[in-house]
């Protein structure tokens, strides 16, 4: 793509990757550069540091945003332990990560109305969102809640604090709402700086958070990475969204700058402590971690000579030396990340890029596979035949939407015989003849019910049911209020829906497929056209699992465009 004239935003701009990543893309004349960081002073300082290096650049095009993006935008400026640690906020983050994604939740986001409020044309992620939900640390909100079992002292508390740690629910709530909001912004282009979690080493990893090797957080990260990174593969072949690509550099990153100065853990001074060596403990004792009683407040600040690799924090020489040395970590330099990220963004093959490789390594469709596919339906229309059964749905597969099309699909072939036939029906011939066959075909009716859909009727007023329902979804409360607008709902998402407006609809479907189909010249025998007469038997028989696909590709925008 052209970066020159575009609106680019990096979120977490003011890391040590980002920063590197918005001095490079400067290069390339953007319109505007939007700069995220946590604290929106951090977005500032770096915005402040641009506009020094490029003093020929308009002060106007650099925009500086703070706060914390997985969180509901009048939170985002709020440390995250202060809002679970309110019970009406706690109570409204579990909502907002588990509930079903609407319309309330997506514009309570921040990251949502920080992409709306901009528009940008390209967004570049370098936050470290696996370290984000990983650090939430669901190991000790569980042995909390354990404990607390074991000592019959089990509070709501701990148990909302438990949910709302836990970390792949989080996650996927971050890419529904990443997803929506790049589209609604209508970005061409989302790249991410993701993280392998281990800096590219193994389960042997010296470097960890606890006397296990590696610890259960890091390897908690390492797995959202993935998890992460697959995901955004799901958007990456999602029509109608941007364009999704991933670098992940396997290798600790260094560096932002070479000091003397405060030791710093997790934004604040380490003080120094001391014991006297005459209050020293003995081993013959049990080891308490509240025996603090001898230690001495120096009432100092711990300053020395560091290297400061950004997010990763800073190192002493000798545990620089040894990340970096030669089979540990090693090192990638910032620069050289943001090289490869600009490079993406104009268009280039680095070879590094993680959504190319999955599609250039991962097993697709194959020919062998196709050419079964139709041995298989053979036999399955042999067996039908050898039988005498109809084999429609059996909602195994799903969503129940599946199951209501291919039933609506068969009724009406059972009722028209052909695509043809069809437009010389009414709908309010198609209703009515739907339901006498519903009404007088026991055994199709018993296996409609059976897997669980409701069969609505063509007055829209009353129907019938099995035991089990799959829509609507059964709720705590055990009943729902029955009202137009659920209906038509629950019709859409697997009830099969009887009703004339509902026939007309399928009318105006079968119409759109032969109208289609015919577009195609009779002389035209290329690979060009998939949909032909030949595809639909002329139109001379009804093909409920052809028509579902149909209506998933071109209706539901369900399609797979990448194999």
């Amino acid at each position: 793509m052209q970066i020159k004239g575009s609106k680019i935003m990096v979120l977490g701009g003011w890391g040590l990757v980002g920063a590197a990543i918005c001095r490079k893309v400067l290069e390339f004349s953007p319109s505007k550069l939007i700069i995220t960081s946590l604290k929106k002073s951090e977005a500032e300082d770096t915005v402040r540091i641009l506009q020094e290096e490029f003093p020929n650049k308009d002060p106007k095009m650099f925009v500086a945003k703070g706060g914390n993006i997985f969180t509901r935008d009048d939170w985002r400026n709020e440390n995250w332990m202060n809002v679970i640690d309110d019970d009406v906020r706690r109570m409204g983050a579990i909502e907002d990560i588990f509930m079903e994604l609407d319309g309330d939740i997506l514009r309570r986001s921040a990251l949502y109305q920080m992409i709306q409020e901009e528009k940008p044309d390209v967004v570049i992620d370098c936050i470290n969102t696996a370290t984000a939900f990983a650090y939430l640390d669901t190991y000790r909100a569980t042995l909390e809640v354990v404990n607390k079992i074991k000592n019959d002292k089990l509070d709501n508390v701990s148990v909302e604090r438990l949910i709302v740690s836990t970390y792949i629910p989080q996650l996927i709530r971050h890419v529904q709402i990443l997803h929506k909001s790049l589209t609604d912004a209508e970005s061409t282009l989302y790249l991410k700086v993701g993280t392998s979690g281990t800096g590219g080493m193994g389960l042997n990893i010296p470097y960890t958070h606890s006397e296990e090797r590696p610890s259960r957080v890091l390897m908690s990260k390492s797995a959202l990475a993935g998890a992460q990174t697959m995901l955004l593969y799901l958007m990456a072949r999602t029509p109608g969204g941007p364009i999704v690509k991933e670098i992940k550099p396997t290798a600790a990153i260094a560096w932002k700058r070479i000091a003397y100065d405060t030791v710093m853990r997790k934004g604040s001074p380490i003080m120094l402590m001391d014991m006297d060596i005459e209050s020293a403990r003995s081993v013959d004792n049990d080891f308490r971690f509240d025996d603090n009683h001898d230690v001495i407040d120096r009432n100092k600040e711990f300053k020395s000579v560091f290297i400061d690799t950004g997010e990763n924090g800073i190192f002493s020489r000798g545990e620089f030396q040894a990340i970096s040395s030669l089979g540990q970590m090693e090192i990638v330099t910032p620069e050289e990340i943001a090289e490869y990220v600009v490079y993406e963004l104009r268009g280039g093959n680095t070879g590094y890029e993680v959504m190319q490789g999955l599609d250039s390594f991962t097993l697709g469709p194959t020919y062998r596979g196709g050419m079964l596919q139709n041995v298989a339906i053979r036999k399955i229309k042999q067996l039908e035949k050898e039988h005498g059964v109809d084999s429609i749905a059996f909602e195994l597969l799903g969503p129940p939407r599946l199951s209501k099309l291919l039933i609506e699909a068969y009724l009406i072939k059972k009722i028209a015989k052909s695509m043809a036939a069809a437009s010389g029906f009414s709908k309010k011939e198609l209703a009515k003849k739907a339901l006498e066959l519903i009404r007088e075909d026991e055994e199709l009716r018993s296996q409609i019910l059976s897997i669980g859909l409701v069969i609505l009727f063509p007055d829209g007023e009353n129907y019938i049911r099995g035991d089990v329902v799959n829509i609507p979804v059964k709720r705590e409360t055990g009943r729902l209020e029955i009202n137009k607008k659920r209906i038509n709902q629950w019709c859409y998402e697997g009830w099969i829906d009887l009703r004339p407006s509902n026939f007309l609809k399928w009318k105006e479907r079968i119409d759109d497929i032969i109208k289609h189909s015919n577009l195609v010249p009779l002389d035209e025998t290329s690979s060009r056209y998939t949909y032909t007469k030949d595809y639909w038997d002329n139109y001379e028989t009804i093909d409920p699992g052809k028509i579902a696909g149909w209506i998933f590709e071109f209706e539901d925008k369900g399609w797979r465009f990448k194999r």
